[in-house]
């Protein structure tokens, strides 16, 4: 396997490994992010019942994806984990999902109205994180919509657990910079870049938030 293969099977594993606890600890989590709700609702406003949007790496709550459903606008989750999936479908199940590759969606071009990546780049190097914007560009429509949110900083690398659990995931973070690069890099124009400080309960890392439209 390639480097990225290797990356993508540890992400896929500790993720196996830790979706149940990521559901008991986040599934409610947007109740006590009030910033978060207001970009969401700033996303949504771009979208209706008649669009689609992607929520790429949904994670086994799939909450983020759920915020907008619950607002009347189609959602289909994708994530790499097949227990993230089959969580996910079971706490959503009116919701459609999908178990597949960000940085190779299984889908046609210019499928999506809007695309989500809630902390789901974070676990690719930034050698590849172009390639995973390039992917998001050929999926949306033109005129989509792309929002994604990472933790602030400059590091990367191999970590050894995931909420607590013993196992090997890359995790990095970066910068409103970098971020800019990636979409401007891959064709979209950055509508909005924001970064907030960490709630109480937080991991204690800045957060950045980004949105742009795909040319």
């Amino acid at each position: 396997m390639n480097s990225l293969e290797v990356v993508n099977a540890k992400t896929r594993q500790a993720y196996n490994l830790a979706a149940d606890k990521y559901h008991q600890l986040f599934h409610d989590e947007m109740s006590e992010k009030a910033y978060d709700r207001q970009l969401l609702d700033r996303f949504a406003g771009s979208f209706d019942k008649d669009s689609l949007v992607c929520d790429a790496g949904c994670g086994p709550s799939a909450h983020i994806g759920r915020y907008l459903f619950d607002k009347g606008i189609p959602v289909l989750g994708v994530d790499i984990s097949d227990r993230c999936v089959e969580l996910a479908r079971r706490h959503n199940p009116e919701m459609r999902f999908k178990r597949s590759d960000m940085g190779a969606l299984a889908f046609a071009d210019e499928t999506f109205d809007g695309v989500i990546a809630y902390y789901s780049i974070i676990d690719t190097p930034r050698s590849c994180t172009g390639r995973l914007f390039r992917e998001f560009h050929r999926v949306l429509r033109p005129g989509g919509r792309l929002l994604v949110a990472v933790k602030a900083g400059t590091t990367e690398g191999w970590v050894s657990d995931l909420l607590g659990i013993e196992t090997e995931i890359w995790f990095g973070l970066f910068t409103q910079d970098e971020i800019r690069r990636y979409f401007e890099a891959a064709g979209f124009r950055v509508e909005f870049l924001e970064q907030r400080n960490p709630y109480d309960f937080e991991i204690n890392a800045e957060r950045i938030f980004a949105i742009g439209i795909r040319s």
